[in-house]
C-alpha cells in the first residue's frame, strides 16, 4: 500500500532570474512500512522534499497525499493536527526542551493533541531505545548520542505512519551513529512505521530499501539495494 504519493511537485523560492527550483516536479510513491533515504548534496533540495512530505512546507504546485489524505487542501489548523497525528520527526539537532524531563518530552506531542498516554507502548519505545531508568533525567544530563534516541521516542510515541529523519546521526560519531541508525530502524520495523530519511553518508544511505538521489530538485537516480528492513 502507498503511504507517500506525490505527483508534479514544486517548490520555488525567489523570481525572476534570482528564482531557484528546490523541487522540481517531483514524482515519488512510497510504500507502507518502507525504508527510503534521501541523499544529494548541499542545496540539492532534500531538506525542501522532507519539508514538504512533512507539511512543514508548502509547495508551489503539485500534490501530496500522505495516507490517503492531500495536504495541500488543508487549512494551517487541519495541517497541524495532521502532522501531530500522522508524521513523526527527528531533527539532526534534537529539538528537545531543555526544561522538560525526559520522559514529559517523549509524551509532549501526545498530549498536545490532547490525548491520552498509552503508557505500555510508551514504555515498550523507552526500553527499545535503551532509555529505561532515564525517564526523570533532562536532556542536559545526556550524552548526544542519548539524547537523539529520546528525539526518536518522541516521534513514535504518537504512534504516527511515518517518520522523517533529517540527518539523525549527523551531530554524532560514527560508533554512536551506527548506534542510532540501528535502533531507529530496528524501533519503526518493530512498530510498523514508514521510515524517510536524510543522510549525507552514503554507507547509511545503501542500508535502506531505496536511496533516493536528488540534485537541482530532480530525482536524478533510483536505486535498488536490497536492504535488510523488510
Amino acid at each position: 500500500m502507498e503511504i507517500v504519493e506525490v505527483k508534479q511537485l514544486v517548490k520555488t523560492y525567489g523570481s525572476g532570474v534570482n528564482q531557484v527550483h528546490a523541487v522540481n516536479h517531483v514524482d515519488l510513491v512510497i510504500k507502507s512500512r518502507e525504508f527510503v533515504t534521501i541523499v544529494g548534496t548541499s542545496g540539492s533540495g532534500k531538506s525542501t522534499l522532507l519539508n514538504l512530505l512533512g507539511g512543514l512546507d508548502r509547495p508551489t504546485s503539485g500534490t501530496i497525499r500522505i495516507a490517503g489524505k492531500n495536504l495541500e487542501t488543508m487549512n494551517e489548523e487541519e495541517l497541524t493536527i495532521f502532522r501531530r497525528r500522522n508524521v513523526g520527526f527527528v531533527f539532526q539537532n534534537y529539538n528537545l526542551v531543555p526544561v522538560l524531563s525526559i520522559y514529559e518530552n517523549i509524551v509532549l506531542p501526545v498530549q498536545l493533541d490532547g490525548n491520552k498516554i498509552d503508557e505500555a507502548f510508551v514504555s515498550d519505545i523507552i526500553q527499545t531505545l535503551g532509555l529505561a531508568g532515564k525517564e526523570e533525567s533532562l536532556p542536559s544530563m545526556l550524552s548526544g548520542g542519548q539524547q537523539q534516541r529520546v528525539a526518536i521516542a518522541r516521534a513514535m510515541a504518537s504512534k504516527p505512519a511515518i517518520i522523517l529523519a533529517d540527518e539523525p546521526t549527523g551531530n554524532l560519531d560514527s560508533r554512536t551513529s551506527q548506534d542510532v541508525l540501528g535502533l531507529l530502524k530496528a524501533t519503526a520495523k518493530k512498530f510498523n512505521q514508514t521510515l524517510i530519511m536524510i543522510t549525507h553518508n552514503d554507507q547509511i544511505a545503501q542500508l535502506a530499501d531505496r536511496v533516493i538521489r536528488i540534485e537541482d530538485g530532480l530525482l536524478s537516480e533510483l536505486d535498488v539495494t536490497g536492504g535488510d528492513w523488510a
